[in-house]
C-alpha cells in the first residue's frame, strides 16, 4: 500500500497509546474521551501497516448489538479513505487489499469466537464481559501469533476491569493509561462545570474521574458487598469437612446455570464454591457437583424444576437429577417474589462469607447484578435487568431463601422455677447445679 493519511488527529491524551510498544495496553477513560475513536484508529493502522500475512484485527464490545452501534460507522469512516477495501455489511467486516481484515464481535456470543486468530484485538467495556470471555476464549486466539490487545472501559466498581488495570500498574509488560476528565482538557470548562451540577458524586466520580470505588449506581446489593469488603468476608474461606454443604441451583434451560455452594457455621454462610456454564445437560451439572470432595445435606432447586417438559422426554429436572443426586437429597426453593429474594438476601448478607478465589465468577456477578434503567423516567426501575449477572444473582436469592427457610430460631420453654428466700441449708453451689443448663448445638 501507498502512503494513506486517515482523517483522523489524534487527541494529546491518547498519544500514549498510540507511542507505545506494549503487547498489552488498558486505558480506562472518563465519558466522551475518544477511547473507542483512538483504538478503532490504532487497529486500522495495525491493518495496513502489519507484515503479517492476513492479518485479523477485531473490536469487542459486551453485546454484538452495542458493538454495532457503537464502532461500525466510526470503521467505515476512517477506512473510507482506503483503496481497495471491501465492506460487508452483513457480517461487520472490513477486507483490506493486502489480506488484512477487521470485524466486530460481542462477548455474549463468545462462540462466534472460537476458531479464530486475531493479531490485535480491542476489548471494549471490559467491566461488563462475562468473565470467562476472555480468559477462555480471547486470550489462547492471540497465543499463536502473539497478538495484542488492548482493554478499554470507564470504572464500575473494583470488577475484572479494575484487577487488569491494578495489575497493568505493577507490570513492565503492560502499558496502562488513565484519563480523567480534568487531565484530558477535551471537554470545555463550561460543560464540566454543568456535569458537575447535575451527576450524583457518586456519577461524577465513576464516569468523569475515573474512580474505581465509587458506587455502581442502581447496583442491588453494592452496599452489602462494598462493606462485605470492608469486614475481609471476601477472603479465603475453607471448607469444613464436619459442616454439610448445600447447593442451591439457577437452571437456564437455552442459556447460563449457576450453582452456589455453601455451608452454615455457627451462624454463619459461607460460601466455599460457584460453577456456572451455558448449554450444558442435566448430566452435566450433576456430574460437576458430585466430582467435588464435599458432604452434601441439600440441593435446593428452583420452583420449575418439577415442570416436565417434551424435549426431556416428559420428565422433571428434579427427575432427571434424581438419577444422579439422591432424591430425599433435593428441595423445591419457596416460590417468592424476587423482591422477596433480594430482600432475603440482604438479611443474610451481614453473615455472609465468600472464597474470593473459587467464588471469583459468582461474586463479579453479583457485584454488578443492576437495576433496569428506564428512560422515560430518568430513574432505575424496581426490576433487575436481565443479562448475564441474572443467573448467579437467582442462585443467590434461592440460597438466601432456603437459609433464611432452614435456620429457625428454637425456642424451648423452660418452667420457671422457684428460688427460697431466707433460711435454708441449700448452698449456691448447688442451686445452679439444681438449674436446667441448654446444651449448645452445632448449626
Amino acid at each position: 500500500m501507498g502512503r494513506i493519511v486517515i482523517p483522523y488527529k489524534p487527541r494529546e491524551a491518547f498519544a500514549p497509546l498510540h507511542n507505545s510498544n506494549h503487547r498489552w495496553k488498558v486505558v480506562v477513560a472518563h465519558r466522551r474521551a475518544g477511547k473507542t475513536v483512538a483504538c478503532i484508529n490504532q487497529l486500522i493502522k495495525d491493518a495496513v501497516t502489519s507484515k503479517q500475512l492476513n492479518f485479523r484485527g477485531a473490536y469487542i464490545a459486551p453485546f454484538y448489538k452495542q458493538s454495532k452501534s457503537v464502532a461500525w460507522d466510526y470503521i467505515k469512516h476512517y477506512t473510507r479513505v482506503i483503496d481497495g477495501i471491501t465492506v460487508n455489511e452483513s457480517e461487520l467486516r472490513i477486507d483490506f487489499k493486502n489480506g488484512a481484515r477487521i470485524q466486530l464481535f460481542g462477548a455474549d456470543n463468545a462462540d462466534s469466537l472460537r476458531g479464530l486468530y486475531f493479531d490485535s484485538i480491542i476489548c471494549d467495556e471490559y467491566g461488563d464481559w462475562k468473565s470467562t470471555v476472555f480468559q477462555y476464549v480471547v486470550r489462547p486466539a492471540l497465543a499463536d501469533r502473539q497478538g495484542k490487545a488492548i482493554i478499554i472501559g470507564t470504572p464500575k466498581g473494583r470488577n475484572q476491569f479494575w484487577e487488569v488495570y491494578d495489575r497493568a500498574t505493577r507490570s513492565d509488560d503492560w502499558l496502562a493509561l488513565k484519563i480523567t476528565v480534568d487531565e484530558s482538557g477535551i471537554l470545555p470548562q463550561a460543560e464540566i462545570d454543568s456535569l458537575k451540577t447535575e451527576l450524583s458524586e457518586d456519577a461524577w466520580r465513576q464516569e468523569m474521574e475515573c474512580d474505581f470505588d465509587a458506587a455502581l449506581p442502581g447496583a442491588i446489593w453494592g452496599r452489602e458487598f462494598y462493606q462485605a469488603e470492608q469486614d475481609g468476608r471476601i477472603t479465603q474461606v475453607e471448607y469444613d469437612r464436619f459442616a454439610d454443604v448445600y447447593t442451591a441451583w439457577d437452571l437456564g434451560y437455552s442459556d447460563d446455570t449457576a450453582i452456589w455452594f455453601y455451608q452454615v457455621v455457627h451462624g454463619e454462610v459461607h460460601f466455599i464454591d460457584y460453577y456456572n456454564a451455558s448449554g450444558k445437560s442435566i448430566d452435566h451439572y450433576a456430574a460437576q457437583v458430585l466430582s467435588k470432595p464435599y458432604k452434601y445435606k441439600t440441593h435446593f432447586l428452583p420452583h420449575d424444576a418439577r415442570a416436565k417438559t417434551l424435549a426431556s422426554g416428559g420428565k422433571s429436572v428434579i427427575e432427571m437429577l434424581a438419577e444422579h443426586l439422591t432424591l430425599n437429597k433435593m428441595a423445591i426453593t419457596p416460590s417468592l417474589s424476587m423482591q422477596d429474594g433480594i430482600q432475603a438476601t440482604r438479611q443474610m448478607m451481614p453473615r455472609a462469607w465468600f472464597d474470593k478465589e473459587r467464588c471469583y465468577d459468582g461474586l463479579e456477578a453479583l457485584k454488578q447484578y443492576q437495576r433496569e434503567w428506564d428512560d422515560d423516567k430518568k430513574m432505575f426501575r424496581d426490576k433487575p435487568r436481565h443479562d448475564w449477572t441474572s443467573h448467579a444473582a437467582d442462585a443467590m436469592r434461592y440460597a438466601s431463601i432456603n437459609w433464611r427457610e432452614e435456620v429457625k430460631p428454637e425456642v424451648e420453654e423452660i418452667p420457671i422455677r422457684g428460688i427460697s428466700v431466707g433460711q435454708t441449708d441449700v448452698t449456691l453451689d448447688e442451686l445452679w447445679a439444681s438449674q436446667p443448663r441448654k446444651q449448645p448445638k452445632r448449626i
